[in-house]
């Protein structure tokens, strides 16, 4: 599998089979997969905890080991999501389409390009 051949609905499948195969389902309600997207976000926080922002890319370039944890931890994050997308019966690419449009008329290029402070300030 890799990002050029394989959609999302790919992804959900192979999830919903998963989880159904174990019978999981009855743990995968919103309160909970939201509860695990924020651990799992906590988890990718924590191997660049006090670490130099430069020198975490370096070492995900070069790191194999470490890597593979960011690598994990990112994984963990979007498969709990999907979950999420699933149980709630969200249309991903939908609501992804409506968010980015709605975050062009929020950051307007000429507002927003080069800049990291809140749009409201400016």
């Amino acid at each position: 599998m890799n990002d050029k051949n394989t959609t999302l609905q790919d992804l959900k499948r192979l999830l919903s089979k998963f989880r159904d195969d174990r019978d999981w389902g009855k743990f995968h309600d919103p309160k909970n997969l939201a509860q695990a997207i924020s651990i799992e976000a906590a988890e990718l926080q924590e191997l660049f905890l006090w670490q130099d922002a430069k020198e975490v890319v370096k070492k995900i370039k070069s790191d194999t080991v470490y890597r593979k944890e960011v690598e994990e931890e990112f994984a963990d994050i979007i498969i709990f999501a999907i979950n999420f997308a699933n149980a709630v019966e969200i249309n991903v690419a939908k609501v992804v389409k409506e968010k980015i449009d709605k975050n062009n008329k929020k950051y307007p290029v000429e507002k927003a390009k080069g800049r990291a402070d809140k749009y409201t300030s400016y």
